[in-house]
C-alpha cells in the first residue's frame, strides 16, 4: 500500500511537496477507507485527485513519482559508468541545479511499513536510505553517504559485495534487486508494480496491440456497455500481410543485419498474418457489426488502455497513475473509474488511485472524500505548490465545485474568478 510521496528540486516543483493517503478526521463516509495493519491507529484513502491550472505542476508531481520508480529500476542496468545522473532540476533559481533532488516514499509491504529515499545531483546519487517499521519500531536496514554505506543489523545478504558493484549513478537498491537480494527484492519489487498510463491520444493500432496477446478483460467490455458507447463484445481478426509488405520487411531485415553485424528478428506474429482487435456492436435485429478500433472514439480507445490497467490493479491491490483522468472520458465515466476504487465491493484487495484532471464536476461526486482532493498551484516564483483540500477551512455538504471556481481553494488560471461564475454566489 502506498501511504505517502514526497519530492523537491524536480521539474517546477523546488521546495519539498508531498502528496498522502492518510484519512482526516473528517466525519466524511468512511466505507471505501482502506484499513492498514502496518499503521493500526489510522485510515488510508483510496484515491487522490489532484487539481491545478494548466502548467500548475500536476503533471509534474506524477513525473517525480515516475522518476523515482525509473531510477529504482533502472540506474543500475541503464546507467553508464561516468555518465552521471538523468535528473531535471527546478531551473528558475540558480541555486537548484546545483543542489540535490530528493525523492522518498512510505509504502507498506506484508503489513510492514518501509521508508525509503534518496537524493541526487546531475553527477551521482549522494544519499539514499531505507527504514523498516514492524510493529511501529524503527529499523535501519541501509544509509547511504556518498560512496559510504551503513548497513543495519537487521540487513541480510551480500550487502557489501553488493556496495562494491554500486556506481555513483545507481542505487544500491537497484543494483541489489539486480544481483537477487533476497531480503530487498521486494521492495524493488512494490516499485516495479506501480503502473503510470499518461497518454491523451491512443492510436487504435496500439490500442488493439495492447490486448492482441491475452484479448479484452470482460469487465472492460461490460464496463464500456454501462455507459452506452455501444460495445457489446470483442474478437481478433486476422489479416493477410500484403506481398508487398512482407518483401519489404524482409528487406529491412536485410538492412539491419548488414548494420549491425547480428542477426536481427523482427516479431510480428506469424509471418504472413497481421492480427488486430474489433469491438463489437449491436445492430438491428440484435445481430453484431465489428468495428476497426480506428473507427472508435478517441474516448472508447483511451478506456481499453486504461481500464485494463485498472483492473489489474484491483486484482493485485496495487497503486495506479493515471495523468488526465478525464482526456476524451465523460464525467460519468471518470467517476465510474472512481468507484471502483471507493467501493469495497469492487476495491477488495487495497488497490489505490492517484489521478490528475481537470474535471471538476467529480468534486460534487458522492463517492470522494474531502481529504481525497488535492491542489497544484504556480507560486509567483513559477514553482509548484502542492496541499490538500484539508488546509481549506470546508464544512460537510458545502458545493466544493463551485467554491474551487469562484477561488476559494486557490490552484485556478487566474486569481479572479470569471463574472459568471462570481454571479452563481
Amino acid at each position: 500500500m502506498l501511504l505517502r510521496f514526497g519530492a523537491a528540486n524536480h521539474l517546477s516543483i523546488c521546495g519539498r511537496q508531498e502528496l498522502s493517503f492518510a484519512a482526516s478526521s473528517l466525519k466524511d463516509p468512511q466505507e471505501g477507507l482502506l484499513a492498514c495493519k502496518a499503521m493500526p491507529k489510522g485510515a488510508f484513502v483510496p484515491a487522490a485527485v489532484v487539481y491545478g491550472a494548466n502548467a500548475s505542476g500536476k503533471t509534474n508531481l506524477v513525473d517525480a513519482l515516475a522518476t523515482m520508480q525509473e531510477m529504482i529500476l533502472w540506474s543500475h542496468t541503464r546507467g553508464e559508468p561516468g555518465k552521471g545522473v538523468q535528473r531535471q532540476a527546478f531551473k528558475l533559481d540558480p541555486k537548484y541545479p546545483k543542489t540535490p533532488s530528493q525523492f522518498d516514499i512510505d509504502f507498506t509491504i506484508n503489513d510492514v511499513r518501509y521508508h525509503y529515499g534518496f537524493e541526487a545531483t546531475d553527477e551521482a546519487f549522494t544519499a539514499e536510505w531505507l527504514y523498516a517499521f514492524p510493529r511501529s519500531y524503527r529499523r535501519k536496514l541501509f544509509e547511504r553517504n556518498g560512496d559510504e554505506i551503513d548497513f543495519g543489523r537487521w540487513l541480510r545478504g551480500a550487502n557489501s559485495n553488493i556496495a562494491r558493484l554500486t556506481r555513483p549513478n545507481s542505487l544500491f537498491l537497484s543494483a541489489a534487486a539486480q544481483n537477487d537480494h533476497e531480503q530487498l527484492s521486494s521492495v524493488y519489487q512494490f516499485f516495479q508494480s506501480m503502473k503510470f498510463t499518461g497518454k491523451i491520444s491512443v492510436p487504435g493500432r496500439e490500442a488493439s496491440s495492447r490486448h492482441m496477446r491475452e484479448g479484452i478483460d470482460d469487465r472492460v467490455i461490460d464496463f464500456l456497455e454501462s455507459i452506452n458507447t455501444g460495445v457489446v463484445g470483442y474478437r481478433k481478426k486476422e489479416t493477410q500481410i500484403p506481398e508487398e509488405a512482407q518483401t519489404i520487411g524482409r528487406e529491412l531485415r536485410t538492412v539491419l543485419e548488414k548494420l549491425s553485424g547480428s542477426s536481427v528478428e523482427i516479431k510480428q506474429g506469424d509471418e504472413d498474418i497481421f492480427v488486430t482487435i474489433e469491438l463489437a456492436h449491436r445492430g438491428q435485429g440484435g445481430e453484431q457489426a465489428y468495428f476497426d478500433l480506428n473507427l472508435e472514439s478517441a474516448g472508447t480507445r483511451r478506456l481499453l488502455i486504461v481500464l485494463g490497467q485498472v483492473y489489474h490493479a484491483l486484482d493485485e491491490g496495487l497503486p495506479i497513475i493515471v495523468d488526465e483522468l478525464d482526456a476524451s472520458l465523460h464525467t460519468q465515466a471518470c467517476e465510474e473509474i472512481l468507484k471502483l476504487f471507493c467501493t469495497r465491493k469492487t476495491n477488495k484487495n487495497g488497490a489505490q488511485l492517484i489521478a490528475t484532471t481537470h474535471d471538476t464536476n467529480l468534486m460534487k461526486s458522492s463517492v470522494l472524500r474531502r481529504d481525497q482532493l488535492w491542489f497544484a498551484e504556480k507560486s509567483s516564483e513559477g514553482a509548484t505548490e502542492i496541499y490538500p483540500l484539508t488546509d481549506i477551512q470546508t464544512r460537510k455538504g458545502d458545493n466544493l465545485e463551485l467554491g474551487y471556481l469562484q477561488g476559494r481553494y486557490g490552484a485556478l488560471p487566474s486569481g479572479e474568478p470569471s463574472s459568471s461564475i462570481r454571479d452563481l454566489a
